[in-house]
């Protein structure tokens, strides 16, 4: 039976060598792309187009088409290649966007012709271009997935954004759209809408899609479910996933590989939840408007009951196979999670991990800081570590602020401010215990003291580049010393010469952490501000504020640019966050020291030792 995916969803793969079938209401072109472990191109050299249609494993149609077949050798693609990408383009002559002609088709099939999964891109509008599957590799094991990603600008975006430089994916987007559609192609563009039956069905004798586009006002209806999920089996046993092994993704460290791994995750993580969620939209919809029909009936009243039902018991058949493919997925992800958080480095590492015991003096910098746990709703206990890369290039900003969140309207503001100090803190020392000795400097403004109790660990260790400025003098002149080092590595900088510094300027990297804020800044101390969330973070200067943005109003929209500036973060669960790829509303929570754990002190100790 064929999988129908919704957008999202993926299926295993376990024939390596497939066809690609594409079925498309007017001509396209079919180009494959052969990508890393995140879909980057290597070069143009990476993209199988008309005018270069062979790469290793990989042949693409040598002309736009109505319909196209071709295959893929997995085992041929070379071992750098972990992402297989179908894209469909429109060329020139032709319809200039897939909003205007029906929704193409595309399908893998195994060598004797029977289709493996098929997916019905539809939802789109105004793009040129469009990735429609994704072949991938995932722990040795291919699965396929259903993309559906346009890009209005067209295929030099779509490019683009794959990696390669703006001129040469505008050159190979030339290169590829430089074909002349045949004449019989043209003139069978409308057989493949004649091929298939009525609304809402796929191409002849094969079910109908599932995937909807829940924005797009035309969207399609179909009447088939999903393909039912396999019976779960224990990992090891014949047709079962293979077993989670830590550091299986691409890079060339163990670090980086768990980087890579752990988005990995939470890609996996965000498809597979908005598969199962389209599935349920969808069961709920078709079970509407059966209900509707049964009742605008006059002829069926006196069935009326059974009719319904009928319904709803496909209804429920249809959610039942969404929740059995999301929890085969959920426990290869809670599997992958439980053989890797154990393996995190320090930097990506929740404070109650073993390794904060043995960390012994970094060598290099990090990839990535760990801020905290995400996690969705429909997979409780399951929490992907939330990794941002370093150096920062945006400031984080902790709303103590009542009004963010649930969960910070029902606190006590003075303990929600305490622990919005003890998140930036914690984050403050992560940073200085994972950097080799003199690579981070902390400097701390608290105009009032209010923070003195959570700061306390800081200035006990001595870690602090000096005491926490107080007052409106403190605060000017620590914002001045800053923007002096931001303005003199720019020049230096421009001068193409970074490392002729002044003597008194710090070459490390420095962290401004700026609590209770508006208390004791005039506007050029705002404007001050504002430089250094701006400039700051490509020359080495960090802002982390702790501040509630109600509290800073009577600046009006003054400030709007700096709260844009920041990444924002709450020290309590909340929903304020989404991800790149179906764009969930993710739970947020923080990562803090345990109670009454010493690990803090621990790490700043080992700091100290390293100065």
């Amino acid at each position: 039976m064929t999988a129908e995916l919704v957008r999202g969803q993926n299926h295993p793969l376990s024939l390596h060598q497939v066809e690609i079938r594409v079925t498309a209401g007017t001509p396209v072109l079919a180009l494959v792309s052969a990508g890393d472990d995140e879909g980057r191109l290597a070069g143009p050299e990476a993209l199988a187009h008309p005018g270069a249609r062979i790469l290793p494993g990989l042949e693409a149609p040598g002309a736009a088409g109505a319909r196209h077949r071709f295959p893929l050798d997995l085992d041929a693609v070379g071992a750098a290649v972990h992402r297989v990408r179908v894209v469909l383009a429109l060329p020139g002559g032709g319809p200039a966007r897939f909003g205007a002609v029906p929704a193409p088709h595309v399908a893998v099939a195994a060598a004797d012709g029977a289709e493996v999964a098929a997916y019905t891109v539809t939802g789109l509008d105004s793009e040129s271009a469009v990735v429609a599957l994704e072949l991938y590799r995932r722990q040795d094991a291919w699965k396929v997935r259903a993309v559906g990603q346009g890009y209005a600008d067209g295929l030099g975006a779509l490019l683009t954004d794959a990696g390669l430089p703006g001129p040469a994916a505008t050159a190979l987007a030339a290169a590829a759209l430089a074909v002349d559609t045949p004449l019989a192609t043209a003139a069978s563009a409308a057989a493949p809408a004649a091929a298939r039956g009525p609304a809402g069905e796929g191409p002849a004798g094969a079910p109908a899609a599932t995937a909807i586009d829940y924005a797009h006002p035309r969207r399609r209806r179909t009447t088939e479910p999903p393909e039912p999920a396999p019976t779960p089996e224990a990992p090891g046993q014949a047709g079962a996933p293979p077993r989670p092994v830590a550091g299986d993704a691409g890079g060339w460290s163990m670090e980086e590989r768990l980087y890579n791994q752990v988005w990995g995750m939470f890609e996996d993580l965000a498809r597979t939840v908005a598969a199962y969620r389209s599935a349920v939209d969808f069961a709920d919809s078709r079970l509407d408007r059966e209900l509707d029909d049964a009742l605008s009936d006059p002829s069926a009243r006196l069935t009326a009951n059974a009719a319904r039902d009928a319904a709803r018991a496909r209804r429920d058949e249809l959610v039942a196979r969404a929740q059995a493919v999301l929890d085969r997925d959920l426990a290869q992800l809670r599997a992958e999670s439980e053989v890797v958080e154990p393996a995190l480095p320090a930097a990506y590492a929740r404070w109650d991990n073993p390794v904060w015991h043995g960390a012994g003096a970094p060598r290099e910098s990090p990839l990535a800081l760990r801020l905290g746990d995400l996690s969705l709703p429909e997979a409780p206990g399951l929490r992907v570590p939330m990794l941002m890369r370093l150096p920062l290039e945006r400031g984080l900003w902790i709303d103590n602020g009542r009004t963010g969140s649930e969960a910070a309207m029902a606190m006590d503001t003075d303990r929600l401010r305490r622990l919005a100090m003890d998140m930036a803190v914690a984050h403050a020392v992560r940073l200085l215990a994972v950097h080799p000795g003199g690579r981070f400097c902390v400097h701390v403004i608290d105009p009032a003291g209010a923070g003195a109790a959570a700061l306390a660990p800081l200035v006990r260790s001595g870690v602090l580049a000096a005491p926490p400025a107080l007052g409106a003098a403190g605060v000017t002149d620590t914002l001045e010393r800053l923007t002096r080092r931001v303005d003199l590595v720019q020049m230096a900088v421009r001068a193409g010469a970074p490392a002729e510094l002044p003597p008194d300027v710090d070459p490390a990297d420095q962290l401004l952490i700026v609590h209770d804020f508006p208390h004791g800044f005039d506007e050029r101390a705002v404007t001050r501000l504002r430089y250094l969330a701006d400039e700051g973070p490509a020359v080495g200067v960090h802002l982390l504020m702790v501040a509630d943005r109600d509290e800073a109003s009577a600046y009006g929209p003054l400030l709007d640019p700096l709260w844009r500036a920041l990444m924002r973060l709450s020290p309590v669960p909340d929903h304020h966050l989404a991800d790149p790829w179906v764009h969930h509303a993710w739970t947020f929570e923080p990562d803090l020291p345990p109670q009454h754990s010493a690990v803090l002190e621990r790490a700043l100790e080992q700091v100290m030792t390293r100065h």
